[in-house]
């Protein structure tokens, strides 16, 4: 009988230990984000399986190119992916099928997308981003709900930054982000 709870409480422990574990792991270092739409195609399709890195921008500040995972500032609830296009301080100037980016210092910034499917709907913009705003959008831009539509996001509403596809396995990847 005493063998018996002995291995009953050493089997408790260890469950206890990994729910512990994965508790951890998933609320502070990575957590698993399933893509749902199409404005990230064609990067990324409904029904990816991604793992986001939560630790990362814990050390460092996010970079323009990069994909993240975000609380959509109208619904906390709601979890949104986009690419990083305008960094704190700068100006971003979308006019008909183009992205143009001003750095701090006002040096104009082209950006070369080679990922985007497309942007043939026209909707004029000029923002210039405070401190604490990012501006993103989606690489399906004629089907993204992104800054375009909504305005800048906060550093406090980034999740973490897309680290790996997991699903499907055909596409299992690691992700970087775009360089410009």
């Amino acid at each position: 009988m005493r063998k018996f709870f002995w291995s009953l409480f050493e089997v408790v422990e260890t469950v206890a230990i990994a729910v512990i574990a994965v508790i951890l792991i998933r609320t502070f270092i990575a957590q698993p984000f399933l893509v749902s739409g199409s404005s990230m195609e064609p990067n990324f399709k409904d029904g990816d399986y991604l793992l986001v890195d939560e630790l990362s921008y814990r050390f460092r500040e996010p970079a323009r190119g990069e994909i993240i995972v975000f609380k959509y500032p109208g619904d906390h609830k709601a979890y949104y992916i986009k690419r990083i296009i305008g960094l704190p301080g700068e100006r971003v100037v979308v006019q008909d099928d183009s992205v143009t980016v001003y750095d701090v210092d006002g040096k104009e910034i082209q950006l070369v997308e080679p990922y985007i499917s497309g942007m043939s709907i026209a909707k004029n913009i000029d923002e210039t981003l405070t401190e604490d705003e990012y501006f993103v959008m989606g690489d399906n831009r004629d089907f993204s709900y992104d800054s375009r539509s909504w305005g800048p996001l906060t550093k406090n509403d980034v999740t973490g930054l897309v680290k790996f596809r997991l699903w499907p396995v055909s596409a299992i990847d690691s992700i970087k982000p775009a360089t410009y």
